[in-house]
């Protein structure tokens, strides 16, 4: 049973890592990080052999997951969801005790997060940390303005930051692009980038 589940955890891992996140994201220096998490994960909960201890080490790395993120802008919650399906895989591989329910819950999972994180589900809509080089003080013209640069509908803004001394702000907005086009996928570098 431990080699089966063993080979089930590398083919789901390298699914989860190669064949949706890398081609749909193409960071390369995540996918080390979601493998070696897997693998760990699965490596320390078969030898200790216990099912709660395996739970216990898997709530404590969501945990540990939860600070990381509200501490980092580098990894998106895109990214956390794979770093979290990466533990659950690592884990129910190592505790299933019935190789049916071993294979109903990967593909259940693969599934999942093949389906939410789809390019044509809700690909029109975006969200975009903007500097602005004015500063409007009317709330329309605000919306306008980040209408007509984003080519689309803002749903929402978020004033983040104002200086009057450089006369820029920053916002965080989302917005719905207009039908012929699609929002372009979240980056770092496209996250950061002002509007000018």
């Amino acid at each position: 049973m431990f080699w089966f589940a063993l080979s089930v955890d590398l083919t789901a891992i390298m699914i989860l890592s190669y064949a949706i996140y890398f081609r749909r994201h193409g960071r390369r220096d995540l996918l080390l990080a979601y493998i070696s998490l897997n693998t760990g994960i699965f490596a320390v909960v078969s030898v200790l052999g216990n099912q709660q201890v395996g739970m216990a080490v898997g709530f404590g790395l969501f945990g540990v997951l939860a600070i990381l993120r509200l501490r980092s802008d580098l990894i998106s919650q895109g990214e956390i969801g794979y770093y979290f399906t990466s533990i659950t895989l690592g884990l129910i591989n190592a505790v299933a005790s019935s190789p049916w329910m071993l294979l109903g819950m990967n593909a259940l999972m693969l599934g999942v997060l093949y389906a939410a994180d789809h390019p044509l589900l809700l690909s029109r809509h975006g969200r975009r940390m903007l500097t602005l080089d004015v500063v409007h003080e009317d709330p329309v013209s605000l919306r306008q303005d980040l209408s007509a640069r984003l080519h689309g509908q803002v749903t929402r803004v978020d004033v983040m930051e104002i200086d009057y001394v450089r006369d820029l702000m920053v916002v965080d907005v989302r917005f719905q692009a207009a039908p012929h086009e699609r929002a372009p996928r979240r980056s770092f570098f496209n996250a950061r980038a002002g509007a000018r």
